[in-house]
């Protein structure tokens, strides 16, 4: 994986691009003489023509996202991620199997629901991972962690602080927490550039389970007031595309509530070109939002909830989540949603006599490839469950195949 500062850049200034055009003349002649420059006349209009296609072809510029869900750190996680050999923690099994899907990514976001607070660990109900959870979503190819959530104050000012320096130190772009003001005002909204596509991310959650933190620290709120002014912030940076990621809804209701469609409406009124979901911790549904109701040519993506990317809840609808995509396109200064699709994905605890062990695994994957994995008739039930329940909750939406030719080797 490239650094974060290799993958792309964080910034307010565009550079302007230059398409040089050639013209060719040539005067009419007799005889021979007049036919060979006819013909050559011809192949360079040709070439000429060729070179046109390939010019706009090249002014026209791609930008794949993907997004994923709750990355969560319950206690049976970090038993798991224990390694005797390494006196340490190790997240890599977590992340083994999306990796090839996320490294395709041009930029990769997550949320992380956990701080990284430092020893003692401890999952719910006030979490703190090991630094190796985000050293590790890191390496399989994310690129961005929201951090606005219910947990981000689980462990006060100094879990708080600290997980913003792990982040730094890993040079992996956050959003949503801030150690100050100054920092706040410089980095937020947050704007990044790839592939001549300017992307803008917002991110805010409902709250913090009733824990509180003082100035100079800075967690985005949801405040309709607050979410007016900083799209409008957002716009004086001329972003192609804006996002608004948020921290939202009934924890297990799989289906949006009235407030999650009243944010909406305000949120795309107020400029924002797609809404991503967390917080219920089930998938909730895709949604085309039509601004005005007489164009359906005009929409916004609204995903209400990602659902779990990694966690230890295994009840049903609790044991996964969707990774979303949305692939977008630029040509000369007008960009747009090419296309979006979402992968579900599964979290297969593979349980030992002394720990158990978590994977993400997508769906298509595992079905590419039975004999490989050779679950157990009970594992076997449930993700396939989880598949049905997932498809037919979301059979509005396609379905991504990355996965649908992927073969893994047995050795």
């Amino acid at each position: 994986m490239m650094s974060t500062g290799q993958r792309f850049l964080i910034s307010e200034v565009s550079s302007d691009q230059h398409t040089e055009n050639f013209s060719f003349l040539w005067g009419r002649k007799s005889g021979i003489i007049s036919f060979i420059i006819l013909v050559f006349g011809f192949s360079i209009a040709f070439l000429c023509s060729v070179y046109d296609a390939g010019a706009q072809q090249a002014d026209t510029s791609f930008l794949k996202i993907v997004f994923a869900g709750d990355i969560m750190g319950h206690d049976g996680q970090i038993e798991g991620a224990w390694v005797d050999s390494l006196n340490g923690y190790d997240y890599e099994p977590t992340f083994r199997y999306v990796k090839p899907y996320i490294e395709t990514a041009d930029i990769a976001v997550a949320n992380l629901e956990v701080t990284l607070a430092g020893p003692p660990y401890k999952g719910y109900p006030q979490f703190s991972s090991p630094d190796s959870l985000a050293i590790e979503a890191g390496k399989a190819g994310f690129d961005i962690l929201i951090n606005a959530n219910n947990h981000a104050l689980d462990r006060g000012r100094k879990g708080f602080d600290r997980t913003i320096l792990i982040l730094d130190s890993l040079r992996i772009i956050h959003a949503g927490t801030y150690a100050d003001n100054l920092s706040y005002e410089k980095n937020y909204p947050l704007i990044v550039e790839k592939n001549n596509i300017r992307l803008a991310i917002l991110n805010y959650t409902y709250g913090t389970n009733g824990l509180t933190i003082g100035s100079p620290s800075v967690i985005n709120r949801i405040d309709t007031a607050e979410i007016r002014c900083d799209l409008s912030k957002a716009r004086l940076a001329n972003p192609d595309f804006t996002v608004v990621t948020i921290h939202w809804g009934i924890e297990y209701e799989r289906d949006e509530n009235a407030t999650q469609r009243r944010l909406t409406e305000f949120i795309i009124k107020n400029g924002a070109d797609a809404i991503i979901g967390s917080h219920p911790h089930v998938v909730q549904p895709v949604k085309l939002y039509y601004p005005d109701r007489n164009d359906s040519s005009v929409n916004n993506i609204i995903v209400y909830s990602l659902g779990n990317f990694v966690s230890n809840q295994r009840a049903r609808y609790k044991d996964g989540g969707i990774m979303f995509e949305v692939l977008l396109g630029k040509s000369g200064d007008a960009a747009c949603v090419k296309d979006y699709s979402y992968t579900p994905v599964w979290v297969y605890r593979e349980d030992k006599s002394e720990k158990s062990v978590f994977y993400i695994l997508p769906v298509e994957l595992y079905q590419q490839n039975e004999s490989f994995f050779n679950f157990p008739d009970h594992i076997r039930y449930k993700i396939q469950q989880f598949a049905t329940d997932t498809r037919e909750h979301l059979s509005n939406v396609p379905e991504n195949h990355y996965y649908r030719d992927y073969k893994l080797n047995p050795e």
